[in-house]
């Protein structure tokens, strides 16, 4: 890939990784947001930490609620947040 693409996080992810939004410039091969969020866990304790429920975690690529597996060709912004809970 080698493009920069601004990753948003939310809620505890943000709470865990201890920022809100960074730019990143993920390698070739880190393709979808499923190993965009792989990718970015092995950068920092916090991220490991951030990611570690990934089963729990929702996207949106370019404000477009996506499944995991989505492409990120092209993006230019990524959404990481836990599902959102009523009550």
């Amino acid at each position: 890939m080698g493009d920069s693409v601004k990753i948003l996080y939310f809620a505890w992810v943000r709470e865990r990784v201890g920022v809100a939004e960074e730019d990143v410039s993920p390698p070739t091969g880190v393709d979808t947001v499923a190993a965009l969020i792989e990718w970015l866990a092995a950068r920092s304790d916090a991220h490991a930490a951030a990611f570690a429920e990934r089963h729990r975690l929702r996207a949106a690529v370019d404000q477009a609620f996506v499944p995991l597996g989505s492409p990120i060709a092209g993006a230019r912004e990524v959404a990481i947040f836990p599902p959102v809970t009523g009550g």
